[in-house]
């Protein structure tokens, strides 16, 4: 049974990315929100409804709603990492359904690169078995999971370089995107090692930047210049804090988070055609896919081999470079999701998928810790 459309993203921008030196982090949402705005057709006085996240501000959605003008009646600062805008879409979504708001502004904003914040990735009342050992955070967790998946599976680190060379060729052809030189598995088996057995080119980058997302109810999606993308489904979940207690270091939460996303939608995985999946390091995006669903606990190294997630390939995936090449402010989510919708508005140019109409976006937050699957459709 397909879902029933009561909710849609209307409107989506990012703001100036990669090294933004004259602006903070409110200038940067305030800048992706209202081109958002300007995409929806609509203005800051139809907005009731604001969702944020971030470590920037004690509490991010007052000093967000004041710096912006907005007094909404309706707030939500649910925080699970990089996967926390794919929560809040299926939350605004379930906040409309219930008749609480109309229209929704998500946003995020970092100066990751140009001033970091001075917050630590895990508190020492939870990893006091890891920080004093000295497990660099977050990238020794997944050099963790990695170096498991390889033991129990036999998976290999030119498995994982597959990966990044695929999304680099997606970002050749996004002139946003921050690292466009194409590069091949080689280049990522000899870049250097910063967690054993992760790359140099395994992982993300550090950038600045921001992203805004509209959400509104169909009454007033029906009423708007551009066609609505429809959320389809949604679910989200959290296994851990620290890796320490990780239950499986090969199987995410994204099970549930997906499983619920696939069953609330109403579809399954052969109608998905183009998949926006948080890569934060290689290896999250190959344990995602099989946790997903869309291959078996330890064929995901086998599944993403041969460039199949590449342009041209028959599993387009992360199509604006990722994380790894596009950019990756700290917390990656929303721009999963801005390009999502761009894909099934059919705005993306040279890397624009053929008649993509569902889009499946997957949020990993934490140390693999939290997760959030969102389903998207176009009519």
């Amino acid at each position: 049974m397909k879902s029933e459309r009561v909710a849609a993203i209307v409107g989506v921008a990012e703001s100036d990315l990669g090294k933004t030196p004259g602006k903070n982090v409110l200038q940067l949402q305030a800048q992706a929100a209202k081109l958002a705005l300007e995409d929806a057709g609509l203005t800051k006085h139809d907005v009731d409804a604001i969702f944020t996240a971030g470590n920037w501000a004690w509490a991010p959605n007052l000093m967000l709603a004041e710096y912006l003008g907005i007094q909404p009646k309706y707030t939500d600062s649910t925080n699970i990492g990089g996967s926390s805008f794919e929560a809040h879409v299926g939350h605004a979504a379930a906040g409309i359904k219930a008749g609480l708001f109309d229209v929704a502004l998500i946003t995020y904003g970092s100066t990751n690169r140009t001033k970091p914040a001075n917050s630590s990735f895990q508190s020492p009342l939870t990893a006091q078995y890891e920080i004093p050992y000295g497990l660099p955070t977050p990238v020794g967790a997944y050099a963790l999971a990695a170096t498991r998946h390889m033991h129990q599976y036999g998976t290999t680190s030119e498995q994982l370089a597959e990966i990044a060379v695929a999304t680099r060729k997606w970002a050749t052809l996004n002139e946003k995107a921050y690292m466009r030189e194409p590069i091949e598995i080689e280049d990522v088996l000899n870049s250097r090692l910063i967690a054993e057995p992760l790359h140099l080119l395994d992982c993300c980058l550090v950038s600045d930047g921001g992203g805004a997302v509209i959400v509104a109810s169909n009454r007033v999606a029906s009423t708007l210049k551009k066609k609505p993308v429809w959320i389809l489904g949604h679910g989200e979940s959290h296994s851990h804090n620290t890796i320490t207690n990780m239950p499986d270091l090969t199987m995410t939460s994204a099970r549930e988070s997906g499983k619920a996303a696939f069953e609330m939608a109403g579809i399954s995985h052969h109608e998905i055609d183009v998949a926006e999946i948080y890569d934060s390091f290689t290896i999250t995006v190959l344990l995602t896919l099989e946790a997903l669903g869309f291959c078996q606990p330890g064929e995901g190294g086998a599944f993403v081999s041969g460039q199949r997630t590449a342009p041209g390939g028959d599993f387009p995936m992360n199509t604006n470079g990722g994380g790894l090449s596009y950019c990756h402010p700290g917390m990656y989510g929303i721009f999963l999701l801005i390009e999502a919708v761009r894909q099934l508005r059919g705005e993306c140019n040279a890397r624009q998928v053929d008649d993509a109409k569902i889009a499946l976006v997957h949020g990993t937050g934490g140390v693999l810790s939290s997760t959030s699957t969102v389903i998207l459709g176009r009519d």
